[in-house]
């Protein structure tokens, strides 16, 4: 949906929206396998920038809701997520705040998107909304056995025949470090930390 500058100015264009899997490419992060329900209004706010320069700004408010699948992290299993959120975004014309290059951005900017060739497409900033909601590391199950790095099997589902190659000798000179270690020296070690 385009929200465009031309419906704005005229009224705030409310919006109750549902929109069918495959429409938002979400890319490798996730798979949209339900309905997405958005519910919202946009409308225009004139910033006034000086006497002559009046930027049109789109704030847009809205609560969505839909399920998804996100691959696991170590086995690529799809693994699903019913997902919800609202957002209230403040969107200027893309260019509009060009200054100099090294200027550094305080907070209040960097909670401001762009829109460009007059108005802003909602299905771009549900995109955004759902992937920023999505969890950082998705596990199918918190043991996840993940995938054989050389066969590429799913340990999780069938043993894997791989032979486990011997450890690689320059690391031997380490592998007894540990035992040597007296019980003392750790209790130190965590005190003095």
């Amino acid at each position: 949906m385009l929200i465009t500058l031309l419906d704005l100015e005229r009224e705030p264009v409310n919006f109750d929206l549902t929109i069918p899997p495959g429409v938002i490419d979400y890319g490798e992060e996730a798979t949209q396998i339900s309905p997405l329900a958005v519910k919202g209004l946009a409308e225009l706010l004139r910033e006034h920038r000086g006497p002559k320069e009046i930027v049109p700004d789109i704030r847009t408010r809205a609560a969505w809701s839909g399920d998804f699948e996100a691959p696991c992290a170590r086995c690529l299993d799809p693994v699903r997520h019913s997902l919800s959120g609202d957002f209230d975004l403040l969107f200027r014309p893309l260019g509009i705040d060009a200054g100099p290059p090294e200027r550094a951005l305080i907070p209040p900017e960097t909670e401001i998107g762009y829109y460009q060739e007059g108005g802003l497409v909602l299905e771009d900033v549900l995109r955004e909304q759902v992937l920023l909601t999505l969890p950082v590391r998705t596990l199918c199950q918190p043991d996840c056995k993940g995938l054989c790095p050389r066969c590429g099997r799913n340990l999780n589902s069938e043993p894997c025949t791989c032979e486990v190659k011997p450890a690689d000798l320059r690391w031997s000179a380490l592998s007894g470090l540990r035992s040597q270690l007296s019980p003392e020296t750790n209790e130190t070690d965590k005190v003095d930390h």
